[in-house]
């Protein structure tokens, strides 16, 4: 017999620092097992399942994101009162920011949608320690004029053949990024911040597994003048095999937001 389904989108951020990222592993720390046996705490029971807008790695940081929650045959009869205990229930670095009910179901993993990451870095002087869940100091100078200029390249359309960690003949790597840039932080402060820090957004509808990480590493090799930017122009054609074996640390880089349309 057809059991009824009731379906529900949360709106989640996370610190990801002390994580083995979003998904579930055996005896491993993990978002995904936190927030099922929250779940099944507060509900009372375990006839539900969530799925992810996307999967995080180990340490990265969520500012935004969707979780689809599907329960069988029981529905919410108060979005306000399990969103108050879902969250006192919850490791202080995860937090539901809102929850909204659904006639049908979302499908989220395929649903269209367009996600902003960003990476947080300095350079210069070694940060305060409190930094590293959310930052990352480069060592010695960057010429973040020349990073910026390899950023605003990374716009558009390109072939990410390059960036997309062990790709398959049948991956497709042909992507458009609607935005690159990068600019002073003024995004996150905090009094143990560095003077100045700089911030690397990225927008698109979909990226690879350590795309990002290895675009910033890109970005990082260029501004130290470890790749040239002759070099650098080559990467970012995916006919041209390009070895890139800079993947920025994962603790400096945050999903910003995912805008479901």
């Amino acid at each position: 017999m057809f059991k009824k389904e009731f379906y529900y989108l949360l709106k989640i951020q996370y610190l990801g620092f002390r994580y083995h990222g979003w998904q579930k592993q055996p005896d491993l720390l993990t978002v995904e097992r936190m927030m099922q046996r929250t779940l099944k705490y507060v509900l009372g029971r375990n006839n539900f399942k969530f799925i992810a807008a996307g999967r995080t790695d180990a340490k990265v940081s969520v500012n935004e994101t969707y979780v689809e929650l599907i329960l069988k045959e029981e529905s919410l009869t108060d979005l306000q009162e399990f969103h108050k205990l879902f969250n006192e229930n919850l490791p202080q670095d995860i937090r539901l920011l809102e929850i909204i009910e659904k006639a049908d179901q979302t499908n989220i993993i395929q649903a269209p949608k367009l996600k902003e990451y960003i990476y947080l870095f300095s350079f210069g002087e070694k940060n305060h320690p409190f930094c590293a869940p959310y930052m990352i100091n480069a060592k010695g100078e960057l010429n973040i004029e020349l990073m910026q200029k390899g950023a605003a390249l990374m716009q558009g359309t390109h072939d990410y053949r390059n960036y997309a960690y062990k790709a398959s003949a049948e991956t497709q790597t042909v992507m458009t990024i609607e935005s690159s840039v990068i600019e002073e932080n003024t995004l996150y402060t905090a009094n143990f911040f560095p003077k100045h820090s700089y911030v690397f957004r990225v927008v698109g509808a979909g990226f690879k597994r350590h795309q990002v990480r290895l675009m910033m590493g890109a970005l990082f090799d260029l501004g130290s003048g470890v790749l040239s930017w002759e070099a650098f122009e080559k990467s970012l054609d995916g006919k041209i095999p390009f070895k890139l074996t800079h993947i920025a640390q994962a603790s400096g880089l945050i999903l910003q937001e995912v805008n479901l349309e």
